[in-house]
């Protein structure tokens, strides 16, 4: 079965983000809907470092 022809290319993907952080935006993720519109859902710019409690477990 397959999956039927896709709205977007992964050039298109990748223009999207890397416009995104050559405009100084931090991507945190991307999100694609079923139309082909490219969402680029982005954070802070600086570089903040997010812990988490099960990284220090041994």
């Amino acid at each position: 079965m397959s999956r039927g022809a896709h709205n977007f290319k992964q050039g298109d993907v990748t223009k999207a983000i890397k416009g995104a952080v050559n405009a100084g935006l931090a991507v945190k993720r991307v999100e694609i809907d079923r139309d082909g519109k490219i969402i680029v859902f982005a954070g802070r710019s600086d570089n903040q470092t997010t812990t988490n409690e099960w990284d220090d477990v041994q």
